[in-house]
């Protein structure tokens, strides 16, 4: 990138040669389509745009957490002994909240901007493409100046870009724990950021039905090192849903996968799943969801149907 922008900014301070043969116009000329086809090449090909609207799309999909540093703090107690505690324990809930409220908002802010730099790299990479590819030789130096400016402003969205795909720092001016707990000490200095964890997925070959059940399973792509917890809602999918009594019903589970029992045969269900809320969860806006129809009841059994009424019922696959 580097030397694409020095050679492009040397370009601009040189004047246009005025050999009458025009040998050096058209060597000129070459030379300088190159530096714009190399920067195409190098930095906004279809491959690499792709591969960053990706992580976009993905990034919408995750969830964003607040964590701040250091979790654990020693305070004072009733009796003026020093404990260990969570921050979480003892932060003051409306100055939490308040943190928590700016952390969603930037989490918004940041998927924003990179959908708009995103847009502006592909308009650029469009734009220079056709000077390089479509104009002749006399258009293409004639715009050469708009040219190395264009080059200039795409380097520096790019570069803004690749910041922008991780999660960020916040600013907190006003303190998080109350003096009552610092039995007067010095408000300690909190280091406060978002991480990002990816969304459950439903396995889609793994995921089956039977006539009266389903076996679902799910994909984690992070590594916990704790039992993780999520939601599963499963919803009877019919025109009168709405008023049917426990069309909709939710169950936390403890595993990456599970037996749903208690369906009724012949039907569509709706199986969505997110991870749990915490006190840490700042944003989430997509949860994963697939429709699977149990198979039709076989002919030869006509029992069973009294626990079509039930509400369906979990058990875990380890």
């Amino acid at each position: 990138m580097a030397k694409v922008l020095n050679e492009t900014e040397t370009s601009v301070r040189n004047p246009l040669p005025r050999e009458e043969h025009g040998n050096a116009t058209m060597q000129w000329y070459l030379r300088n389509k190159k530096l714009v086809l190399d920067f195409l090449h190098s930095y906004l090909n279809s491959h690499l745009l792709q591969y960053h609207w990706n992580k976009f799309h993905l990034l919408k999909r995750c969830y964003f957490y607040l964590r701040i540093e250091p979790e654990h703090l020693y305070v004072r107690d009733q009796n003026g002994i020093m404990i260990c505690t969570n921050i979480w324990r003892i932060a003051n809930p409306c100055r939490l909240q308040k943190i928590k409220k700016l952390a969603k908002n930037q989490a918004e802010i940041q998927l924003a901007l990179l959908s708009e730099l995103l847009e502006q790299l592909e308009r650029g990479r469009k734009e220079l493409s056709h000077y390089v590819e479509s104009c002749d030789m006399a258009t293409f130096l004639s715009q050469w100046n708009w040219i190395v400016r264009r080059v200039l402003k795409l380097s520096m969205l790019v570069s803004k870009l690749i910041s922008l795909e991780e999660p960020r720092k916040l600013y907190v001016k006003h303190s998080l724990v109350s003096q009552v707990f610092l039995g007067g000490d010095a408000h300690p200095q909190f280091s406060v950021h978002t991480y990002i964890k990816k969304p459950p997925v439903f396995d889609r070959r793994e995921s089956f039905t039977s006539h009266n059940s389903a076996k679902l399973k799910w994909v984690n792509d992070n590594k916990e090192s704790h039992l993780e917890g999520w939601q599963l809602e499963i919803r009877l999918v019919t025109n009168d849903s709405q008023t049917k009594p426990g069309y909709s019903h939710i169950e936390e589970v403890f595993s990456n996968s599970c037996i749903i029992h208690q369906l009724q045969p012949n039907r569509l269900y709706e199986f969505r799943i997110k991870r749990c809320n915490n006190q840490a969860l700042v944003y989430s806006q997509w949860h994963d969801c697939i429709i699977l129809k149990t198979k039709p009841i076989p002919a030869e059994d006509t029992s069973g149907s009294s626990s079509m009424s039930c509400l369906p019922t979990i058990s875990y696959l380890h």
